[in-house]
Order: C-alpha cells, then structure tokens, then sequence
C-alpha cells in the first residue's frame, strides 16, 4: 500500500479513466461469470430438457454476451495501457526534475550508471505494479467474489469445500515472498553495477585501448553478468515452484469438488448442468488464486525498485534556500571569504581559516602545490558546497541569504575540462543564454576567437559537436565553452585551469579570449600559465588548505616563499 500511496499523486490525474478502466474490466469479468452459469444452463437444455428453440436462443444470449465482453476487454486494455505510460512518464519526469535540484555532493557519491539504472530500469519495473496490477485486481476480485457468490447460491457444501485451501495459499505467499524480495532487490542492485561498467567502460574507450586494459575490462563485465546471471536464476527457480504450488493446490481443491459434486449427480441431488457451471466456476477461481501469486511476486520484486527510486527523491540537497533568501539583481561583484573551514568529509579537512577579499573588477589568482585545495575554492565561491564554518559574502550579503538561482544568474564557470552538450555549436553557446540570437551567438564567438574555425566547419553553428564534445579539439571546446561565458554576461568568473591541457597556439587564442571575458568582471582564476598569475591583481597562495602567502607577482617574489619556489620551478619547465 505504501507504493501506491507515494505514487498517488502521479495517477490522480489520470483517475478518471482508470476507474473507467476498472469499470469496464469489471464488466468483463461479470461477463465471464454470466458465460459461465449459461453454459450450464445451456448444457441441461441440451441433454436433459432436449429443447431446440430454448438452445437457438441461449447461444444467441451466449453470443452476444461474448460480443458485449470483447468491447469491455478492446476498452480497459487501452485505457490501462494509455494511463500506464502516462503516469511512467510524468514519474521519470518528477524523478529527474528532482535530480536537477540536488547538489554537487549528491552526484560526487553516485555513479552516472547507477542512477540511470534507478531513472529507466526500476521506474519500468514500477509501472505494472501501480497501473496495470491494480486493473488486474479489480477484475480478480469481482471474478472471486463473484464466483464465490454463484457458487454458495449452487451449493454452499461444494462452496465451502473450494475455499478450504485459503489459509494454506497464505501461509505459501508469506514464505515465498520473503526470499522473492530479497534476490529481487539485489538482482536490481547487480544490474545497476552493470550499467555503471558499461558506462564507465564506453565513456574511457580510449583510456581502456590505450592501457591495453580490454581483457580486463571484458573479465570484469563478464563477471558481473555472471553474478546477476545467478541472482536470476535463484529467482527463477523460486518462481518456477512458488507458481505451480499455487497451482496444484487449486487444482486440487477443483478435484475434490468434481469427485463429491459427482457423487451428487450420481445420486441425484443435483442436476449434470448445475455440476458443469460448478466446476468451471471452481476452475475460473482459480485464476484469481494464481494471478494472487503472480501479482504477489511482481509486488515483492517492485518493493526493491521502489526503495531504490525513492532513495533518490527522499535525498534533500544540501544548498538550499532559506526562508529569508533574497533575490539578487545585480552585484558589484565585492567577494569576502571570512574564517572558512570546509572538507569533503568531515574527517579530513581540506581547507582551514581561510579569509580573503576580491574587489569588484579584480583578478584573483589561486596558486598552490596539488591537493592545496584551489579547486575547493572556487566550489565554495560558486556554492556548490557551503564551509563547514565561516561565511562567504557578496558586497555584504551572506551566500547562505541569498537564493541559490540568483547568485547562479550572477556567476559564469569555465572549468579545466569543458563539457559540451549533444548538439550543435549553435545550441552549446546558446546555453548561457538560452533567449540570445544567432546574431548576438556570433558576436561573442568572434570575442571568444571562436567564429573562424566555426564557419570553416562544414555546417557552421549548426555542426554537431558529438558527445562530451568530441568531434571539436580541446582548444576548439575551450573557446566555445568561453563564448557561452560571455554570453551569459556574468558579474563574477570561475577560472579552473581553463588553459592548462592547451597546446601553444590554442592556449594564445584562448588566453587572449579570457582576457576580454574577464574585463570589468570579479575574476578568480586556478593557473600555472605565468603569464595569468603575472596578471592578477592579488594572488592567494595555498598550501594543505591554508592561505600562506598573499599579495601581486612581484611582492610574493620579493619574499622568496613558497610562490617563488613554484614560479621559479614553472619558469624552467620545458616548454612543448
């Protein structure tokens, strides 16, 4: 019950043509039972009574019932079906609408294949169970009910004798279901994993043939298809049992109704056609004992899908707007970082007392050895994250008061490895401003250097860059990924090593680009490039996540610290 409560408000705009589903399936069932009870009528007519016009008319009856039923049956079939893909689709829709609004954190402990798994897979195995098998209940019951009706209206001993087996039917569900769950959730753990290889696998094709990792790669799937291979298995032989149990004890119960209803027409106490309907009413309750046991098992199986689902929509995100949030308009772009502690875990503290100030308009540079915790910088000034202690503001105004779409609108992040999205260049540089013309796409292209090698393209603006990107260079995606920044117009700019996996000429284009996206515009900026850091207005130095050393190019050289031991040891790398 608690599957279909969650998902009540998915199927209540759909309810009325589920009841009428319900309605019309009720109708087929109550039909089925009138078929039933004619044709043991029918049967007296033909053998007993030996009445030729009253056998013309009940097949008239008989055949028009079975018309009225397959109209029923054409009806509830399309509406269930209709009603089912609706709901699945507003659900699919509800789940990754919610997965928008979770943070970075979230994403940082689940892997991509993992969660597709939970959006495509589970959401599938749910279907059923909160459309179709409701349906499918509503006829089972009117098909018991029912029968049970005719049947102690025939005879209340043979009645009786039929429901006997109830209690036992109950007890085999409850031992069986237990197990069915359990290999059911796993099973939907285990295909989850797989999914997660498979996409691991295809998105570092080229890591994997390089490292000549594809026997490994190939051993490890195989693997994991023989785990959730046996996990099927162990499933599939509790079902082969659980369902013929199920069966042959409601055969049972049939065969000893058909031996003591016999005894009875043999004496004379009831007539062949009175046996005739019995019987086929004992056999059609059968189908709901055994749909019972199916539905049972799709039950157990859709809890573990449901748990893994709801896990999503349960998780909260950890930035979120507080009931005094304001919305901001503009920003001067004044960023202070006040008395800062944050870490990923809790255990292991990545920044500490951290503090600085950035003035409208300033270039800040972020420097430091690796694991220093530069990048954990620019996630918390982005507020991907909030510090565990201290505050961040905005001329003034605490991020944690201010809503989190609005400081968003106020920021532009061009991060070391560029993502572009499946489509054209057109529509990736549209994406920082999603109501910009081609005119004013083009604009900024030229700005990001971006437009000539555009044109040169075949198709232009409306070349498809291929997944991640791929069709494009990495200096090609950088200055599309910077003409997106330009286009979004921000007041604050998020540098992460936007220029370190350049080669020279891409890395010129580039700088030069950066350039004219930074002017006027509070900039802070992960590089090794000198000629970036040489630029700033203040550098901050980071060592194990404390600020060392601060201040311009030349006054950190002058104290030969930590910067002059990393410019100097970058100043005679070679260059490619």
């Amino acid at each position: 019950m608690s599957i279909f409560k969650r998902f009540l408000p998915f199927v209540r705009p759909y309810l009325t043509r589920l009841i009428l589903a319900g309605l019309l399936v009720s109708g087929v069932a109550l039909i089925n039972l009138a078929l039933v009870r004619l044709a043991g009528t029918l049967w007296d007519v033909i053998t007993v009574q030996h009445d030729a016009d009253q056998m013309t008319q009940s097949i008239g009856l008989f055949l028009s019932l079975v018309i009225v039923q397959g109209l029923c049956s054409m009806g509830h079939s399309y509406l269930t079906a209709w009603v089912s893909q609706e709901v699945v689709a507003d659900f699919r829709k509800h789940v990754f609408g919610h997965l928008q609004t979770l943070t970075v954190s979230f994403f940082a402990r689940r892997r991509t294949g993992e969660l597709l798994s939970r959006l495509m897979t589970d959401v599938t195995v749910i279907q059923s169970i909160v459309t179709e098998t409701p349906i499918d209940g509503v006829k089972q019951l009117v098909t018991f009910l029912g029968g049970i009706t005719f049947l102690l209206l025939m005879n209340w001993r043979l009645c009786l004798l039929t429901l006997i087996l109830l209690p036992l039917l109950v007890l085999v569900a409850k031992v069986f279901g237990r197990r069915l769950k359990s290999l059911s959730t796993s099973i939907q753990d285990h295909t989850a994993a797989l999914s997660t290889l498979i996409e691991e696998v295809i998105s570092g094709i080229r890591i994997v043939k390089s490292f000549v990792q594809t026997q490994r790669e190939q051993a490890r799937f195989a693997d994991q298809v023989d785990q959730t291979l046996q996990l099927t298995l162990r499933r599939a032989g509790i079902m082969a049992v659980f369902i013929p149990v199920i069966s042959l004890l409601t055969f049972s119960s049939a065969t000893a109704v058909l031996w003591y209803g016999g005894r009875q027409v043999i004496d004379g106490v009831v007539t062949p056609g009175d046996l005739f309907a019995f019987v086929l009413f004992a056999g059609i309750l059968i189908g709901p004992f055994s749909s019972a046991a199916r539905v049972f098992a799709q039950i157990k199986e859709a809890q573990g899908a449901t748990q893994r689902v709801f896990e999503i929509l349960d998780a909260q995100p950890d930035i979120r707007d507080q009931s005094d949030a304001q919305t901001l308009v503009t920003v001067d772009g004044h960023v202070r970082v006040e008395g800062v502690n944050f870490g990923y875990d809790v255990r292991h503290p990545v920044l500490s007392n951290l503090s600085f100030e950035a003035k409208p308009g300033e270039l800040v540079a972020l420097v430091g050895p690796t694991g220093a915790g530069k990048t954990t910088v620019i996630n918390l000034l982005h507020r991907f994250y909030d510090p565990t202690e201290g505050r961040i503001t905005i001329d003034g105004k605490d991020l944690r008061h201010v809503t989190v779409e609005s400081w968003y609108r106020q920021i532009a992040l061009v991060p070391q490895e560029t993502i572009l999205f499946g489509g054209t260049i057109l529509d990736n540089i549209r994406y920082g401003n999603m109501a910009a013309n081609e005119a004013s796409v083009m604009e900024v292209s030229k700005a990001a250097h971006a437009h000539d090698f555009i044109t040169a393209l075949p198709d232009g603006y409306q070349t498809l860059v291929g997944e991640k990107g791929v069709n494009l260079s990495g200096g090609q995606r950088q200055r599309i990924a910077i003409a997106r920044a330009i286009l979004k117009n921000p007041r604050i700019l998020l540098l992460d090593e936007a220029t370190s996996s350049l080669d020279t000429e891409s890395e010129r284009l580039v700088q030069d680009a950066l350039h004219r996206l930074m002017e006027g515009r509070t900039t802070f900026v992960v590089a090794h490039r000198l000629s970036t850091i040489q630029r700033a207005d203040r550098i901050l130095v980071l060592d194990k996540g404390k600020m060392v050393e601060e201040g311009t190019h030349a006054q950190l050289l002058e104290r030969k610290g930590l910067y002059h031991y990393l410019y100097t040891i970058r100043l005679n790398e070679p260059t490619a």
